[in-house]
């Protein structure tokens, strides 16, 4: 319960901080930038980052800013993509040094996903402050999960400086079957959209006992100001090399399904995540999108240099999946259809992203979308009982 009066509190506090004008909905304030909520706990402590671009007060960087108030960073812990989010998704991210500031730089992806003993020696306490898209696959969740394993492990507190969902306003899909489908895009049993913080996941995280062993991190989550999951939110920066605006992140936890298939979703173009094709479709749609290499996106994008077919997004309203809360289970089966080689349409990592068998039976099968619909039904009422105890707002 004293966990549970911290977070209020805060809450209430950090709540204070707004001004509503007349009959207008005050803009989300991320937790970063409320430094009078944490400044004063970590004055004096040796601090640990876990970061990337999105970790920002205004548009300058959370290391710069800490360091201005005197903090003492330690290290600085980099997740998939880097320090600076430009690194392809996939690749590997090496350790380092940070040239501006000489602070080391420890990867967090490839070989090294969880922080080990001496990489948390002499860190007073951690602080994890990384925009999410309130995606399941979504990889920084599996970072937050084993930096909240490691810090349990070591004795070591973790404070979350909470952002908001752009997400964040509903849950759907197939929630993960942690016996079939666990990876590191999908560690949880929780559906494709779970409509969550990132500071509410990590007290699901802890308050359901997934990490290893059932240990429990000593954890502090400082919440956004002004934030209700109806919130309509803008994020500042791009939390990916490949999701560009809104539009993209709306559309991406219908159109990252397409990854686990032969179906490209526009990575190597300027538009990613809001078209996709393929080059054997020249039959069945006119527009038509050739994939390049483009520095700091992707540098080696499926189909290469060649015409893929298929739809575009530009004129969808992204709107629409958010007012509805549901994926777009639409694109992938008619991509399907119209795929002339349907037993190579799917690759091994559909399931993994799926998070389950199922759902490629049911497409290969021709199953409707109600009757697939159907099939989460029970999962997803489950799930729905096991967020609410951990929401921290409206």
């Amino acid at each position: 319960m004293k966990l549970k009066h911290i977070i209020t509190s805060l809450l209430l506090l950090s709540i204070q901080v707004v001004s509503f004008a007349a009959n207008k909905p005050a803009k989300p304030i991320p937790a970063s930038h409320l430094t009078h909520l944490y400044v004063p706990t970590i004055q004096k402590l040796k601090v640990a980052l876990v970061v990337n671009q999105t970790s920002t007060i205004d548009n300058k960087h959370l290391v710069d800013s800490l360091l201005k108030l005197g903090i003492h960073i330690e290290k600085i812990f980099a997740p998939e993509h880097g320090f600076r989010g430009n690194i392809d998704a996939g690749n590997d991210v090496p350790s380092s040094i940070d040239s501006l500031t000489g602070i080391s730089i420890i990867s967090l992806y490839g070989n090294h996903k969880k922080p080990n003993k001496a990489d948390l020696n002499n860190c007073d306490i951690v602080i994890f402050d990384i925009q999410d898209v309130g995606v399941r696959f979504y990889t920084y969740l599996s970072t937050l999960h084993y930096v909240m394993e490691a810090c349990a492990e070591n004795a070591v507190p973790l404070m979350v400086l909470d952002r908001p969902n752009p997400n964040g306003s509903y849950i759907d899909g197939p929630v993960l079957d942690t016996n079939t489908c666990k990876s590191f895009v999908g560690l949880h049993p929780v559906p494709i959209v779970y409509g969550m913080t990132i500071g509410e996941y990590a007290l699901m995280i802890n308050g359901e006992k997934w990490l290893t062993n059932q240990v429990k991190c000593d954890l502090k989550v400082i919440p956004t100001a002004a934030y209700t999951h109806a919130s309509f939110y803008t994020l500042p920066n791009k939390p990916s090399p490949n999701l560009t605006d809104n539009a993209s992140i709306v559309f991406y936890p219908s159109l990252c399904l397409f990854e686990g298939t032969v179906i490209s979703v526009g990575r190597g173009t300027y538009n990613p995540f809001k078209q996709f094709g393929h080059p054997l479709l020249a039959n069945n749609y006119t527009y038509q999108f050739t994939p390049i290499a483009i520095a700091g996106m992707s540098m080696n994008p499926p189909y290469l240099n060649q015409t893929c077919y298929g739809i575009n997004l530009a004129d969808f309203d992204a709107n629409k999946i958010l007012k509805k809360g549901k994926i777009n289970l639409d694109w992938i089966m008619d991509m399907y259809a119209k795929y002339p080689n349907k037993e190579s349409f799917f690759n091994s990592f559909f399931n993994k992203l799926a998070g389950n068998t199922l759902l490629k039976e049911q497409i290969i099968a021709g199953k409707s979308i109600c009757s697939i619909r159907h099939s989460w039904k029970s999962d997803l009422e489950k799930f729905e009982k096991v967020r609410a105890k951990y929401l921290l707002y409206p």
